[in-house]
């Protein structure tokens, strides 16, 4: 039997017009010249580019019976991320490896990337960012064990301040066997290391 459960984002209007007019405030208090013809369409273009980054599209979380009693790890690599740092609103980007141990019940795997992007399109850590991968599956999911690694580069941290340019954060999230299981932890964390540099599994 399939289950689908909706993931809808909280209602929170987009007010396009206030947000170009934001954008034209911003950069001229910046000192930019927003009358050139270069610059003429910044403002907007600008809007919709927060907007885009910022809205998450409603999905259905799509389980089915594991008939087949599958007890193996289930693990997708390298799904994009891209997010925006909420301390300076600057992109971060990267790779996440999802990962679980099923119980009754197991995943459509295109839902996997489709829950990186619902939560990745807001205001994120990116601590926080790999908890709530984690908590959504366990909670929807109920798996006996959930992982869920993010290696990720942040403007914030390469563009400004440091300029750590190639510098990469790493972050993971692991509950039920995954977390209290020496063997199964070690299992999914080998799957995952060095899988978005193109290393060795």
């Amino acid at each position: 039997m399939t289950w689908r459960s909706p993931v809808t984002p909280a209602a929170s209007p987009i007010d396009l017009v206030a947000a170009e007019k934001a954008a034209a405030d911003l950069l001229r208090a910046l000192g930019q010249p927003i009358g050139s013809d270069g610059m003429t369409e910044t403002p907007r273009r600008m809007a919709h580019a927060y907007a885009e980054m910022l809205t998450s599209d409603s999905f259905d979380f799509t389980t089915f019976a594991n008939a087949e009693g599958y007890d193996e790890l289930v693990v997708v690599e390298d799904i994009p991320v891209r997010s925006v740092c909420e301390h300076h609103m600057l992109p971060f980007t990267g790779v996440a490896h999802l990962g679980y141990l099923p119980a009754d019940r197991i995943l459509g795997l295109s839902k996997l990337a489709r829950l990186v992007e619902f939560y990745a399109h807001r205001p994120q850590t990116q601590e926080r960012l790999t908890q709530q991968i984690a908590e959504h599956l366990e909670r929807h999911l109920t798996p006996r064990g959930v992982g869920v690694v993010i290696e990720a580069e942040h403007t914030c941290m390469s563009l400004r301040g440091v300029r750590a340019a190639g510098t990469r954060t790493v972050t993971s999230a692991l509950l039920g066997t995954l977390r209290t299981d020496p063997s199964s932890r070690a299992e999914f964390l080998s799957l995952t290391r060095g899988a978005g540099r193109g290393g060795r599994r």
